[in-house]
């Protein structure tokens, strides 16, 4: 996995303050909208959120190319499929 600071982005998705289902369903609605290969960035605040975007990866053909956590907020980087 990629360093946070190293992954270039096509967009950026601000979840923070959304709580489970809300986070993952807003990512896959702005997935829709992008070309394969384009990488999507996504702020939560939803502790759950970690366990939930690895489980969303490992079963679609979206990649988590890196994540971290700063202050509460979780930062996802994807690239879609």
């Amino acid at each position: 996995m990629a360093l946070p600071s190293q992954v270039d982005f096509h967009r950026d998705l601000d979840v923070r303050g959304l709580n489970c289902p809300l986070p993952i369903l807003r990512t896959k609605q702005a997935l829709r909208d992008m070309a394969a290969g384009e990488r999507l960035r996504v702020r939560a605040t939803d502790p759950h959120s970690v366990i939930d975007f690895r489980g969303f990866c490992d079963t679609t053909e979206h990649r988590l190319l890196a994540h971290d956590e700063a202050d509460g907020v979780f930062i996802f980087y994807l690239e879609k499929g």
